[in-house]
């Protein structure tokens, strides 16, 4: 049974809606890769982050996401200069989704936006345990069981929702992209090569300090 979820940053300044939620609208994750961890350690949010590093994310259709209060205070980094949009809260640096272009209908939403609002359910009941953790390689300490091999039946998953989502019209309305211009609707920063390389000692597999 799908359900409408309230989504909500840190202070509460930016809400919203996920709506339809359920485990089969949407595709659940645990990430360990560097840059996740980049972007959480340059919000100054790694608390976010598990024991070994991971980001706990939700992958949803776009269309899916609506913000009814807040979205002039919407963020985004780009840890490259053709990296992931990274969007979030400017007010208080939660994490909102990270996206590629609308050509490619997703955003991963880190769950701290679906615990904050004061009708936030436990993320397994809406949406179901993680499919599947990736990129152990960058893990701190032990990798994650079955996290370091590609997960053949999670990337058969991710890729099955994105050409649904594709085929249905699923990248609009977008919370972050216009459709007139196919441009971002907030402001974009990009991380200069010394503020990447910064950040790279407080990730795995061996952050200098964790």
């Amino acid at each position: 049974m799908s359900t409408d979820v309230e989504l909500q940053c840190r202070c509460g300044e930016i809400h919203g809606w996920l709506r339809d939620a359920s485990p089969s609208t949407s595709n659940r994750v645990v990430c360990y890769c560097d840059d996740c961890q980049a972007f959480l350690h340059h919000l100054g949010r790694a608390e976010l982050l598990d024991e070994r590093g991971g980001s706990d994310i939700v992958q949803v259709a776009p269309s899916m996401i609506s913000f009814d209060r807040g979205s002039e205070l919407v963020a985004a980094l780009r840890l490259t200069p053709k990296g992931l949009y990274r969007w979030y809260a400017s007010c208080c640096k939660t994490p909102l989704g990270n996206s590629l272009t609308p050509s490619v209908p997703f955003i991963g939403i880190v769950t701290e936006l679906l615990q904050q609002a004061p009708s936030a359910r436990p993320c397994d009941e809406v949406f179901g345990a993680p499919r599947g953790r990736i990129l152990g390689k960058f893990a701190i300490g032990e990798p994650p069981p079955g996290s370091l091999k590609p997960n053949v039946r999670l990337l058969a998953h991710t890729i099955r929702k994105l050409i649904r989502w594709k085929l249905r019209g699923n990248a609009w309305p977008h919370p972050f992209f216009d459709r007139a211009s196919g441009n971002p609707k907030y402001p974009v920063a990009v991380l200069s090569t010394a503020e990447r390389d910064a950040l790279r000692p407080l990730c795995g597999p061996r952050p200098a300090r964790a």
